[in-house]
C-alpha cells in the first residue's frame, strides 16, 4: 500500500489504511514539531491531534495527493495554537498575580494605617511624662541617659516610664505580634 492508496481506502473507512499513514508519518511529524518547541511530550500530543483531525476530515482528502502536506499543516497550525494559548494563559496569570499584589499592597497599607492610628491612641493615653519619654526615645532616637539629663530625672525613672509605656503598648497590640516585633527591635 502506498500513501495515495491509503487515502482512498481511508476515505472508505479503512482503519488499517489510517494505521499505515500513522506509522508512516508519526515519527517524522513528532521530530518536526519537536524542532520547534523542544518538548517531545507536547509534540506527541500535537501530532496525535493532527491524526485525529485527519481521520475526522478524511472525506475532504484529495485522492490524488499524499496527505503528507496536509498532516504537516495541521500539526504546525496546532503547534501555533498551542503557543497562542500558552501566551494567553501566561498573560492571564500575570494579570492575576499583579492584581493580587496590588490588593495585598492596599491591604497592607490599610492595616498599617490602622496600626499607626492605634499606636497614636495608645501613646496619647499615656501619662504626660511617660508619653514625652517614649516620644523622645522612639521618634527622635534620644538615649535614656540624655532623656534623664534633659528632663532632670534619673535613668531609673526613664527606664521605669519606658517599661510602663511598653506594657500599655503590649496590651493594646497583644493580637498583633508583628507590630510588637517592629516596635521593639
Amino acid at each position: 500500500m502506498n500513501e495515495i492508496e491509503a487515502v482512498v481506502a481511508m476515505k472508505n473507512g479503512d482503519r488499517s489504511a489510517f494505521r499505515y499513514l500513522f506509522n508512516t508519518f508519526y515519527d517524522r511529524l513528532v521530530a518536526y514539531i519537536t524542532t520547534n518547541n523542544h518538548d517531545k511530550v507536547q509534540s506527541e500530543d500535537i501530532v496525535q491531534h493532527a491524526f485525529i483531525r485527519l481521520w475526522e476530515d478524511r472525506s475532504k482528502l484529495d485522492e490524488t495527493k499524499s496527505p503528507k502536506a496536509y498532516l504537516y499543516a495541521i500539526a504546525y497550525n496546532r503547534y501555533i495554537d498551542t503557543i497562542k494559548k500558552a501566551k494567553k494563559q501566561e498573560k492571564l496569570l500575570s494579570q492575576i498575580w499583579e492584581r493580587a499584589l496590588l490588593d495585598r499592597i492596599e491591604e497592607d497599607s490599610d492595616a498599617l494605617e490602622k496600626r499607626i492610628q492605634k499606636m497614636k491612641q495608645v501613646i496619647d493615653s499615656l501619662p504626660p511624662k511617660c508619653r514625652e519619654i517614649i516620644m523622645l526615645n522612639k521618634t527622635q532616637g534620644v538615649k535614656y541617659k540624655d532623656i534623664a539629663e534633659q528632663m532632670g530625672i534619673s535613668i531609673k525613672t526613664v527606664e521605669s516610664q519606658m517599661r510602663i509605656a511598653f506594657t500599655k503598648i503590649r496590651e493594646a497590640f497583644k493580637e498583633d505580634p508583628a507590630m510588637l516585633f517592629l516596635l521593639f527591635k
